[in-house]
């Protein structure tokens, strides 16, 4: 069984390389330099190579204030790509998952968003990424799409390693605490990920449409830097404050949805997957970068004045 990843270098893509495939599932993650997923004659080129038995597209524009004015940019690589992509997975009857984000939702909501949830991005990126969506549901019936939030991981650049430079470097940090939404682990994606691609190349009955993928629980960029800031101290770390600032105070090319938790409902119910708790995936996610806890009673709060 061979299946093809798009985005393979993102800190998802990294992670679904390095998931333990059954036995006999090949995956194969082509460089961008050798694919241009917004060509159709590439596309077109790589999907008739094998018989795949499902694509999984990771890759996306994610500068999101850059896209503020890299407009074209995002359009091709958030949209034009997954229209593509639909198309031709279409033609061959080749399961599509393609992952998208909580940037689609205006942020206005109370609690978490169910995917049935009416949409309204305000950024360029969100309305991108709300494009694609469109584009891979009409485009091939035999998809699903994944929404996520926050993710985090080991690799490239994300909040947690940046959370983690800036607390060796600075006595203090400041944080937006009135932006709330689900850490989301890269590892936890690409598990779920490759369920339910091997899921749908294996079963034509299985569930299709639009679902949510995030860690269980909800917080603020200014709990979850406090939260790594701890983390860091439990494994030898400097221990500093973290001061909560409004979003005024820290304005951006894009507009940030105030809201942006997802619900996993639906997730649970059709593939069974139940995400574990941001805490517990972060405690992981410190531990590649760290190392394990060497002082568990290091509190956050006892460095606030």
């Amino acid at each position: 069984m061979d299946i093809l990843i798009l985005g393979g270098a993102g800190q998802v893509g990294t992670e679904l390389q390095a998931y333990a495939w059954p036995e006999g599932v090949r995956v194969h993650a082509p460089a961008r330099a050798a694919l241009d997923i917004t060509s159709e004659a590439a596309v077109a080129g790589i999907i008739a190579e094998r018989d795949w038995a499902a694509v999984i597209n990771t890759a996306a524009y994610t500068a999101v204030d850059r896209a503020e004015s890299e407009v074209a940019a995002a359009w091709r690589l958030n949209a034009l790509a997954p229209a593509i992509l639909a198309a031709e997975t279409a033609r061959r009857a080749i399961p599509l998952v393609h992952v998208s984000t909580d940037y689609v939702f205006d942020g206005s909501g109370s609690g978490a968003y169910e995917p049935d949830a009416p949409i309204g991005p305000t950024s360029v990126y969100g309305a991108s990424k709300a494009a694609g969506e469109m584009a891979v549901r009409t485009g091939n019936p035999r998809h699903a799409v994944l929404r996520t939030a926050w993710v985090v991981s080991p690799h490239r650049g994300n909040f947690v390693k940046t959370m983690l430079r800036l607390s060796g470097e600075r006595d203090r940090l400041t944080v937006v605490n009135d932006q709330h939404g689900c850490p989301t682990s890269a590892a936890d994606l690409a598990a779920a990920l490759a369920t339910i691609a091997l899921r749908l190349a294996e079963d034509p009955d299985a569930p299709t449409g639009t679902f949510h993928c995030v860690n269980a629980g909800a917080t603020t960029w200014h709990g979850f830097a406090e939260a790594i800031v701890a983390g860091n101290a439990r494994r030898g770390g400097r221990l500093i404050p973290v001061e909560g600032i409004p979003t005024s105070a820290y304005p951006t090319p894009a507009r940030r949805p105030a809201n942006s938790q997802l619900s996993t409902a639906t997730l649970s119910t059709a593939y069974g997957i139940t995400p574990r708790s941001w805490q517990a995936a972060l405690d992981d996610i410190l531990d590649r970068l760290v190392g394990p806890p060497t002082d568990t009673t290091r509190d956050i709060t006892k460095a606030i004045p």
